[in-house]
C-alpha cells in the first residue's frame, strides 16, 4: 500500500467523526442554539439519541432511516453529509503529502457540505462559522510556518486580500452578492493562498463560472432574474476544483494562454 492510501484510510475515520459534528452545525448555527448541549435528540419526539444510533453512516443503516423511538423518518442528509465530509477529508489526506498543509486543507474543506446545506437552505453564510474559521486559519498557517511546514503567510494575505477583498468589493456595490460569501472568501483565500496564490485564482474562477452555469440553469428552470440564488456552494465547489486540480488547471492555463507555466 501507498503512503498516499495509507494517509487516506488513516483520515477516514475522522473525517466521518467530522461530518458527524457537521450534522450538528448544521442544524443548531442557523438556529444560534449551542453546539454541545444538549445532546442529539430527534426532532420530533425529542428523545435522546442512542450512543450505537449516532455512529456515522452506519447508525442511520442500521436504523433504515428511522428513529428508534417513534419510527419517524431521518433525512438522508445526515449519511450524505457524513460521508460528502470523511471523502474530502480522506483524499486531502491523499491529495497532500506534507502533513501540516493536508490537515489544513482537509480542516478547510471539512466546512465546504455544511457551509453548502445552510446556505441553500437560509441564504446566508453564518458568522459563528466563518470567523472561528478565519481566526484558526490565521493561527494554524503562523504555526505551519514556524516549524517549516510549508505555509506562506505573505501569500496567505495576499490571497486573503485577493479574493476576499474582491467579494467585499462587489458585495458592497452589488445587491446579489452578501457579505457572508465575502467572509468564506476571505477564509478560502488566506488557505489556499498559503500555499500558493494559483490555488487561489483556480478557487475564484471556479466559483464564478460554476456560479454562472448556476445561474442559467436557475433562469431556465423558470427563476426569476430578481431570485436570490445562494453563492456559497459554488464557492464551496469551487474550493473543492482548487484543493485537487488547481496546479494542473493554473499551469494549463499558463501554458494555454501566456506561453509559460510549470
Amino acid at each position: 500500500m501507498s503512503d498516499a492510501w495509507l494517509r487516506a484510510l488513516v483520515a477516514l475515520p475522522f473525517g466521518l467523526a467530522i461530518g458527524s459534528f457537521m450534522t450538528v452545525v448544521i442544524a443548531r448555527v442557523p438556529a444560534k442554539e449551542s453546539l454541545w448541549h444538549p445532546r442529539s435528540r430527534c426532532p420530533r419526539c425529542d428523545v435522546e439519541i442512542r450512543n450505537r444510533d449516532n455512529i456515522p453512516i452506519l447508525g442511520w443503516i442500521l436504523l433504515r432511516g428511522r428513529c428508534h423511538a417513534c419510527g419517524e423518518p431521518i433525512s438522508v442528509e445526515y449519511p450524505l453529509t457524513e460521508a460528502a465530509t470523511a471523502l474530502l477529508v480522506s483524499a486531502a489526506a491523499y491529495t497532500y503529502d506534507r502533513i501540516w498543509i493536508a490537515i489544513m486543507v482537509a480542516a478547510l474543506l471539512s466546512l465546504m457540505p455544511a457551509i453548502s446545506v445552510i446556505d441553500i437552505r437560509h441564504k446566508t453564510i453564518p458568522n459563528r462559522i466563518t470567523y472561528p474559521a478565519a481566526i484558526g486559519f490565521a493561527v494554524y498557517i503562523l504555526m505551519a510556518r514556524a516549524f517549516d511546514g510549508g505555509t506562506d503567510v505573505t501569500r496567505a494575505v495576499l490571497g486573503m486580500l485577493a479574493y476576499g477583498g474582491g467579494l467585499f468589493v462587489i458585495a458592497i456595490i452589488s445587491r446579489g452578492m452578501g457579505m457572508g460569501d465575502a467572509k468564506l472568501a476571505v477564509v478560502i483565500g488566506m488557505v489556499f493562498g498559503s500555499i500558493g496564490l494559483r490555488y487561489v485564482g483556480v478557487a475564484a474562477a471556479g466559483a464564478i463560472v460554476l456560479g454562472g452555469l448556476g445561474g442559467i440553469v436557475a433562469l431556465a428552470i423558470g427563476r426569476g432574474r430578481k431570485a436570490k440564488i445562494p453563492f456559497g456552494p459554488y464557492m464551496a465547489a469551487g474550493a473543492v476544483v482548487a484543493a485537487f486540480w488547481g496546479a494542473q488547471i493554473a499551469d494549463w492555463y499558463l501554458r494555454t494562454f501566456t506561453g509559460t507555466g510549470a
